[in-house]
């Protein structure tokens, strides 16, 4: 039985709905969570002095408070995105719309650091039931691949702006308000998805998906959480064996996790959405992209901050002039491929675009603020790109009753490619910061640069001045050091992109056409 909140059968003849006023005012609906979760990353930069002075939680506590959220994201991505197929992507999302906000209240009024820690996993539990589903009904909501290709552009501009916006709005509201701030901005949107999602949102599932594979839920978390763990601490401590071990370990319960997946008659992630063809190379390559993005995060953010001496509030806003062209990146590509240019072109010029800005940023010194900021934007306007056609060419070419289960494998790719970024660039920088500074540097000073900084405020007059000088330098050229490598592996997703996308041609089948997924409840 379909109620009122389907979208509209396809026509006679099996031509796909064009989606109407409903449809794009669904869209803007399911921004909300999605906009929400990205900045949940980011939220946290400018609010923590004040949660240190109120909570005053340990080292260890302040690192949880940090780091929870993601790592339960990642964790349980693919979990949910299985779970949502099976009892229907409208009703996961409201329920995490519900667990997002209940659990922001709780944040927002923590009495202890353990209470906010608490709060942050539940938080990371509910943006672990949005992101999915939220692609997911993308695939539900629109039915015309033309329509569904503009619709992820929106997705991917609003899951990129909402990082850059999170650092930002966690700013005026501490400084305007108190840190709880951060959190109950959460609430209005959720309400306002709680109460609109139901009368929008198609509901839908897979009739035929079996039982919910128990067993792979722990395997899956054993496989994605060490290696997220691992890939993070490398470019901050280096290659310790602790974090060797826990990649290692990681990989093998990622071992079990593929047998249970291809032997399980009701698997979590069906092995068969890799022979849709096109879909494993839009994962691969959108891991790539996420390589690029993040691994070039990790030193912008320092650069502006450390190198060129701006308070963190400084720093977020001039990073928002970046934004401007990225907006308009993942339109472009989605205008570029309808307007009859091959997909491959795109992407590979993608690539391209996104390794140039790499090659701007490997021209820079410790006074290069603007040419910094245009490298920012030209790498990540060609990373959205990618992003944006890899997003549509995955959910175009999985089986439409998988639809959560595709979006979350794509996405746990990309949390993926994004640590492996900043582990691999970050430990480049790194050895090649600690290569400058001078053997008879304190200790403290050959670890990071803020030890450095740090040692510099302590020493007198020219000698603190020097070694401040020396150190940013050495950061500066470490940024290079990586920003070549990060060219170079782009130069080489373009040209992997440009053979293995060249002969893929996607004409997606209508969501009725699709396969029994059609079943909208």
């Amino acid at each position: 039985m379909t109620n009122s909140t389907s979208h509209p059968a396809p026509p006679p003849g099996g031509a796909p709905a064009r989606a109407g006023r409903r449809e794009w005012t669904a869209l803007c609906v399911l921004m909300l969570p999605l906009l929400l979760v990205s900045m949940d990353v980011s939220v946290l930069y400018f609010a923590i002095p004040a949660i240190s002075a109120d909570l005053e939680p340990s080292g260890t506590q302040q690192l949880w408070i940090f780091d929870i959220y993601a790592f339960v994201l990642a964790g349980l991505l693919m979990t949910m995105g299985s779970l949502a197929d099976r009892i229907g992507r409208r009703r996961l999302l409201l329920i995490g719309a519900a667990a997002f906000g209940a659990a922001s209240l709780v944040a927002a009024y923590a009495d202890s650091a353990e209470t906010l820690i608490a709060a942050r996993a539940v938080l990371g539990v509910g943006g672990a039931t949005l992101m999915p589903t939220t692609m997911a009904l993308l695939r539900t909501v629109f039915t015309d691949p033309g329509q569904r290709a503009k619709a992820i552009g929106v997705w991917s501009g609003v899951m990129t702006a909402g990082i850059a916006l999170g650092s930002v709005l966690s700013g005026v509201l501490v400084q305007f308000f108190w840190w709880g701030s951060v959190f109950l901005v959460n609430l209005p949107a959720m309400a306002l998805l709680l109460v609109l999602g139901p009368v929008l949102l198609p509901e839908s599932r897979n009739p035929a998906s079996g039982r919910f594979d128990l067993l792979g839920v722990p395997l899956s978390m054993a496989a994605v959480l060490p290696v997220i763990y691992g890939l993070k601490e490398i470019p901050s401590h280096g290659w310790h064996v602790r974090y060797v071990v826990s990649i290692t370990v990681g990989l093998l319960f990622a071992t079990l996790f593929v047998h249970r997946q291809r032997t399980a008659a009701s698997p979590m992630i069906s092995p068969a959405l890799f022979r849709g063809r096109g879909f494993a190379p839009a994962v691969v390559l959108n891991l790539l992209s996420a390589f690029g993005m993040m691994g070039s995060a990790f030193f912008s953010t320092q650069y502006l901050q450390s190198v060129l001496g701006k308070s963190a509030l400084e720093a977020a806003l001039w990073a928002l002039l970046p934004s401007v062209p990225i907006g308009m990146a993942a339109p472009l590509a989605t205008t570029l491929v309808q307007k009859g240019v091959h997909r491959a072109h795109v992407v590979t010029a993608g690539f391209a675009i996104a390794a140039t800005g790499y090659g701007m940023l490997a021209l820079t010194g410790p006074d290069s603020l603007w040419l910094v900021l245009a490298a920012c934007g030209v790498l990540a306007s060609g990373i959205v790109m990618v992003m944006s056609q890899m997003t549509d060419l995955a959910l175009g070419t999985a089986p439409a009753e998988q639809a959560g289960a595709a979006s979350s494998l794509l996405e746990t790719g990309q949390e993926f490619g994004g640590a492996l970024g900043m582990a691999v660039l970050g430990s480049i920088g790194t050895a090649v910061y600690r290569h400058d500074i001078p053997s008879s540097a304190p200790a403290a000073a050959h670890e990071t640069l803020g030890g450095a900084l740090a040692v510099a405020g302590r020493l007198p007059g020219r000698a603190g001045d020097a070694l401040a000088a020396t150190a940013r330098e050495a950061f500066t050229h470490g940024m290079r050091g990586a920003a070549l490598a990060g060219a170079v592996l782009l130069a080489l997703a373009a040209l992997a992109a440009a053979g293995t996308l060249r002969r893929i041609h996607v004409r997606p089948a209508p969501l009725a056409e699709a396969g029994p997924e059609a079943h909208l409840a």
